[in-house]
């Protein structure tokens, strides 16, 4: 049975009721539980549970200082390519949004990787749109062995694939895959799709099975808060974490909270989620899953993310660029339009209003613009360690 079986029959509608509603004393009860349900969860993200937002932080602190220790670790994500052959109302990659496309050569990935390198990261993230003219597994392959000859950690955020075009990335050194299913929401889901394959809901929702099956050793998931009511994408989420530390047990799990940032077509949220809400959602994530790793992007404010790496945030990215060729402008010289499959080049009268500093259309604006050693500062300033390698590849030989 897949987690597609266990979605379906999933009592949302019973937990998403709890969550809005559940009084503080039920928050309180599910508080001092030391093995958490679905229903405790629900209790600990409901409106009530502020209440007790003091205790829920502290408990949340002191979890996981005991399991991660006072480190935090660091990760850059490194753009392949911006095109893309799904329309997704909500992304600056979308296909019918008109903007600078550029898909990097292996060489300039390893350029890249190296500049990251440069800046201490070991531990990088390869991003890419989902287009199999552009992108194809033998491509992901090729960028994948380019990066991982100089950087030790490489995973991957690209579009699903079949078990059988996942194990050559695994095989050229890729050890972890982040799919976000963006909404759990099916008539959300559908409406922010409006063509191209990612709008087959349940194959992107058996993703982390089929890379588990290929030797990816760590998954990623997470929900795309505002699109959706946020204690139900919470709740999803946290299913769907069980779900794979009982099936895909030999692999890590992190969960990622990334809320819709401005990009290209200006797609405004749908629904809203404070920073407050966000504080509660990482206490609750923690209290439910002692031992997950939970993961903040530069989406988020400088000082939303300072006041949460004590919480129990264990990864982070920092000095990020979301376009290609961001760290050192490799394939700037190659910026053009893609329609219908096919590179346009930019008119004479394009390329001088872009200028000689063009370069690709990013995915969508970060919130925290400090470099990698400003936040690798401020994580010593409140007495943790950031940590730039968390394994190596010999250990797991």
């Amino acid at each position: 049975m897949s987690f597609v079986a266990e979605f379906n029959a999933l009592p949302l509608g019973t937990l998403l009721e709890r969550a809005c509603a559940a009084s503080p004393a039920a928050a309180e009860g599910s508080l001092g539980r030391s093995h958490l349900a679905l229903a405790d969860f629900a209790n600990l993200i409901a409106p009530g549970a502020t209440a007790l937002l003091e205790s829920m932080s502290q408990r949340s602190r002191a979890l996981t200082q005991q399991r991660f220790g006072k480190v935090i670790r660091l990760f850059a994500p490194l753009y392949l390519s911006n095109e893309c052959i799904n329309n997704c109302r909500y992304c600056g990659f979308s296909r019918d949004n008109p903007i600078l496309r550029v898909t990097l050569t292996p060489s300039e990935v390893r350029r890249e990787t190296e500049a990251l390198l440069q800046e201490g990261f070991r531990n990088i993230l390869l991003v890419a749109g989902e287009h199999p003219k552009f992108v194809s597994a033998s491509y992901l392959a090729e960028c994948v062995r380019a990066a991982h000859e100089v950087m030790p950690s490489c995973s991957l955020e690209v579009g699903p694939m079949p078990v059988d075009e996942y194990r050559p990335l695994v095989e050229a050194g890729a050890d972890g895959l982040v799919v976000y299913q963006e909404t759990y929401d099916r008539r959300v889901y559908d409406d922010m799709h409006t063509s191209g394959p990612k709008k087959n809901f349940d194959w992107r929702l058996e993703t982390p099975e089929r890379a588990y099956a290929a030797g990816f050793r760590r998954l990623g998931i997470g929900a795309l808060y505002g699109l959706a009511d946020w204690r139900s994408e919470a709740i999803c989420v946290a299913a769907q974490a069980q779900y794979l530390l009982r099936v895909c047990w030999k692999a890590q799990v992190t969960i990622s909270l990334p809320r819709l940032r401005p990009c290209a077509g200006e797609f405004q949220p749908l629904t809203h989620m404070t920073d407050r809400d966000m504080v509660q959602l990482v206490c609750a994530f923690r209290l439910m899953f002692p031992d997950i790793g939970l993961v903040l992007s530069t989406r988020e404010p400088a000082r939303l993310r300072d006041g949460l790496m004590p919480l129990g945030i264990t990864l982070m990215s920092a000095g990020s660029h979301t376009e290609p060729g961001g760290y050192t402008g490799a394939g700037n010289e190659n910026l053009h339009h893609t329609r219908k499959g096919r590179i346009v080049e930019l008119e004479p009268d394009e390329l001088a209003k872009a200028g000689p500093a063009a370069r690709a259309t990013e995915q969508f604006n970060i919130a925290d613009s400090r470099s990698a050693s400003e936040v690798a500062g401020q994580i010593r300033r409140i007495g943790y360690e950031p940590v730039w390698k968390d394994w190596d590849q010999a250990l797991a030989s």
